[in-house]
């Protein structure tokens, strides 16, 4: 579903992504790991077409990622999103899928909403100002409005940071449903502990890729030290 192929990236003139290649299958959830400003955000705004690659190729299902917008959802770190704005949780989802059609929401556009807020355990608070939630709800917001677009590819960055332990089991459920249903998700964190439980795989980050493989195999302490200068991920802490 995706292909990230020998990928580099500059910003003002400034190194961040050299060289990286990996993929992501459809049912396949795959963590990204790696320090601060290791580049993982950046290779998920590659990925959405926000930013151009000095050097490299990506593809989602196939086809460059211009032609293939409409197969992307992206969940956002929580302050990216204005809060403030005066809409509810309903309007807040909804406008995710008027963008992405380009055309006032019909009928199945509301339909697809509810369903939406339903999967992330919303629905009951369809009507609530986006700016009266907590942290996890908005995280849960943030979510159905990727789901609401019907993706067969998600992005999702650092989801579970800062919410509790209820929202992380649900974020959980959640992911484990759609990977079953077929979607190809890639996620960005900072808790290899989560990731090993739920991911597939796990890609280490630093600048360019220094691990791919399955949880147990990027346990080595040697990988950790070269991603993140200590082994932290050998005590699950990250």
């Amino acid at each position: 579903m995706l292909s990230v192929d020998k990928v580099t990236v500059r910003l003002d003139e400034r190194l961040i992504l050299r060289e990286v290649t990996t993929q992501v299958d459809a049912k396949e959830l795959v963590g990204l790991l790696g320090p601060n400003g290791a580049g993982k955000t950046t290779l998920l705004r590659t990925v959405l077409g926000l930013l151009r690659p000095a050097a490299g190729t990506v593809r989602v299902a196939d086809e460059p990622v211009e032609r293939a917008r409409h197969l992307l959802g992206y969940v956002p770190q929580r302050h990216e999103f204005a809060w403030d704005f005066p809409i509810n949780v309903a309007e807040a989802v909804l406008h995710a899928r008027r963008i992405r059609l380009g055309r006032r929401p019909g009928r199945a556009d509301r339909a697809a909403v509810e369903h939406a807020l339903e999967r992330v355990s919303l629905a009951e608070l369809a009507r609530r100002p986006v700016g009266a939630l907590s942290g996890g709800q908005r995280q849960r917001v943030l979510l159905a409005r990727a789901l609401a677009v019907g993706p067969r590819l998600l992005l999702l960055d650092e989801p579970f940071t800062g919410v509790d332990v209820p929202t992380q089991d649900l974020l959980t459920h959640v992911l484990s449903g759609l990977r079953a249903d077929g979607v190809a998700i890639l996620m960005t964190t900072h808790d290899f502990a989560s990731a090993a439980r739920l991911a597939d795989r796990i890609i280490l980050l630093n600048q360019e890729v220094v691990a791919d493989g399955p949880p147990d195999e990027v346990r080595d302490g040697t990988l950790w030290l070269r991603a993140f200068g200590a082994p932290t991920g050998l005590d699950g802490v990250s």
